[in-house]
């Protein structure tokens, strides 16, 4: 596992990298202000020995590059960047599921996705270096901290990664408008990998053309389609559903 520094800010993210452990360098909090989220925070940096700074507003908001810092913001001397590998031992003992993500751009819905998949218990999000957004600040902070707990893996080209989860025993199903089978009526009880698409375009031909299967969600609207983020929702549940049932 290779590893790289980033910024990050918000109470959740600074939060849970602090219970992660992630070595963190410096945090800065806005001067003056004093409330029980701060001294929380605050008291999980001294307890790690992490430097602690006062800062205005606006060099807080020049360093997140937003205004929606929360009064804080953090710098990591290295976060983990997870692989492939990385994720298929971590799920060795398990009956693991994982999302890949062909060309989501949007990082809001990329730190939602993020988010979703942690509380559903799945193993990972695989998404392309790419045509799609980063691990970025605004990844991090939407995720509410789960960026800090969840292997999120970034590959030069899809395929390759389909074609190897398929040799390690993965049933690979993409979804799609086009899909003929409803993903309720498939049987998720067994390692699978499920690909979503980018806003907009969807899965590209040639990874399509590697799934196992296409799935669909039922549309009773006028709206031919759903938000990527409310997608991977459904379907991480109706993974849950299924092996609950199971058990």
């Amino acid at each position: 596992m290779s590893k790289k520094s980033s910024v990050i800010y918000g109470v959740n993210p600074i939060k849970e990298s602090l219970l992660a452990d992630h070595p963190m360098s410096k945090l800065y909090l806005l001067q003056n202000r004093r409330d029980q989220t701060i001294d929380a925070v605050r008291k999980l940096a001294l307890q790690r020995e992490v430097r602690i700074l006062p800062a205005s507003r606006e060099k807080l908001d020049q360093m997140a590059q937003t205004t929606k810092h929360q009064g804080m913001v953090a710098f990591l001397r290295a976060t983990p960047v997870h692989t492939l590998q990385s994720i298929l031992e971590n799920a060795q003992g398990k009956t693991p599921f994982v999302f890949l993500l062909d060309g989501v751009e949007d990082p809001r819905n990329l730190g939602a996705i993020i988010r979703t998949v942690d509380a559903a218990g799945g193993d990972g999000v695989i998404i392309p270096a790419r045509r799609a957004t980063g691990l970025t600040a605004t990844v991090a902070k939407t995720s509410a901290g789960a960026l800090a707990h969840l292997p999120v893996v970034q590959v030069g080209n899809l395929s390759p990664v389909i074609d190897h989860l398929k040799k390690e025993g993965y049933w690979v199903v993409g979804l799609d408008v086009a899909g003929q089978t409803s993903y309720s009526d498939y049987d998720f009880t067994g390692p699978v990998a499920i690909v979503l698409g980018g806003e907009g375009k969807g899965i590209r031909k040639k990874v399509l053309e590697r799934c196992d299967a296409v799935l669909s969600l039922p549309m009773r609207g006028q709206v031919q389609s759903l938000n990527v983020a409310v997608a991977v929702g459904i379907v991480a549940y109706e993974v849950i559903r299924q092996r609950s049932l199971k058990e």
